[in-house]
């Protein structure tokens, strides 16, 4: 059987064939659209936001951000267009997380880097430590 499931906008039950929602959701999706895209093709309206284009278009916030994030709305051609951070929520341009999201995990990895590094050297001393063998001449020695 094919892949039977239910909407997950409307609840509905569909054959999930090409798309992840009803086809219903779809058209409705299709129609927001394009009443997004009618409002930025006008010239005064292109360097509009996206709480701009929610206000006058009335189009769920989420349901723009979802446009600009799949590449529907090119974000070169509508700069103040973007999505939020899946981190912290600031709005951002490309990718999934901010520069500062991103440097934030990238430093907690160094770190972690560095502290495992740091105990395979104390490991490593220690195993020098238990492998080395002196006897008492050898000691007697060294103080000479």
């Amino acid at each position: 059987m094919k892949d039977v499931m239910n909407c997950p906008k409307c609840g509905s039950i569909f054959v999930k064939a090409f798309r992840p929602i009803c086809s219903n959701c779809y058209r409705e999706q299709e129609a927001n659209f394009e009443k997004v895209s009618k409002f930025l093709r006008k010239k005064q309206n292109r360097t509009a936001s996206v709480q701009e284009v929610h206000a006058k278009t009335e189009v769920p916030l989420d349901l723009i951000h979802q446009f600009v994030r799949e590449g529907r709305i090119l974000r070169s051609h509508f700069p103040n267009l973007g999505y939020p951070c899946e981190s912290c929520g600031n709005e951002i341009q490309q990718g999934r997380i901010c520069d500062h999201c991103r440097d934030n995990i990238t430093d907690g990895l160094d770190s972690i880097k560095k502290t495992e590094q740091l105990k395979e050297q104390i490991a490593d001393r220690e195993r020098e430590k238990i492998h080395t063998y002196t006897t008492l001449q050898d000691r007697i020695e060294k103080k000479d």
